[in-house]
């Protein structure tokens, strides 16, 4: 087992179990302990797990939010070929909303120079990337800039919302299930979130399978509330299936 397959199945047994025990995985995938606390040391640096003592709690059952630094870091590959699939859900031409994400940040800079697009985002950083692209029409959405995922959210964004409508809205997600949706530990930017939704005619969640089962504080939508979910390989074909009864369009690269 490579240190990336070994790292990913810790992090599975994390948010499945709630924590994990040093002594116990380094039994369990016949490796030392030392092996072991690199292991939950690089993950921790990616943002994803917190270490305690004797092992490690996934940051998710401490009510907490990765930075985006942390998040780009993590599924590099994954999140690659998830933005390149998503090309394909582009229009021709029209408008278009990108959500601030890592992912969705892929897709932003994949964005094919000989279409014309009129582009709605709600992170600085994509509106200074693409307002230098002849072929987009750039349209930031205005707000309180959150410093943890660079997402502008609260009132004036809302109203911006209310008053606009796009072809497709591209968004990103913290957490996915059959039970609860999609969820996001913030509820500013969950509201942002359905906001965008609701001001597009098609919506589709660009999410890497580790997404999948994790469940924040503050849902955005429902799985009948989204057209089409891009994600990797790694998404199990049983959830696929759960999915995809719902309504789901699912799209697996």
């Amino acid at each position: 087992m490579f240190a990336e397959e070994r790292q990913q199945e810790i992090l599975r047994q994390a948010r499945e179990n709630g924590r994990v025990d040093v002594v116990r995985l380094a039994d369990e995938l016949s490796v030392t302990s030392e092996t072991i606390r690199r292991d939950l040391t690089t993950l921790e640096r990616s943002g994803v797990i917190r270490r305690v003592h004797g092992g490690a709690i996934p940051i998710e059952r401490l009510g907490f939010e990765p930075a985006l630094a942390a998040r780009d870091a993590v599924m590099t590959q994954e999140k690659e070929r998830i933005a390149k699939a998503a090309l394909a859900e582009l229009p021709e031409d029209g408008a278009i909303i990108i959500d601030a994400g890592s992912t969705t940040e892929r897709l932003a800079n994949l964005l094919p120079m000989e279409r014309e697009l009129t582009v709605v985002v709600n992170a600085p950083p994509l509106a200074v990337s693409l307002a230098a692209r002849p072929n987009l029409t750039v349209v930031m959405l205005g707000g309180r800039v959150r410093p943890r995922t660079l997402a502008t959210v609260d009132d004036w964004n809302l109203q911006m919302l209310s008053q606009i409508h796009v072809d497709v809205a591209f968004m990103g997600t913290n957490g996915m299930s059959v039970e609860c949706g999609f969820t996001t530990p913030d509820p500013a930017e969950a509201s942002v979130k359905r906001a965008m939704i609701g001001s597009a005619r098609r919506a589709v969640v660009l999410a890497d399978h580790t997404k999948v089962g994790n469940d924040y504080f503050a849902r955005f939508a429902t799985l009948a509330d989204i057209d089409t979910l891009i994600t990797d390989t790694g998404l199990h074909s049983d959830l696929v299936d759960d999915f995809e009864q719902i309504g789901l369009r699912v799209v697996s690269t």
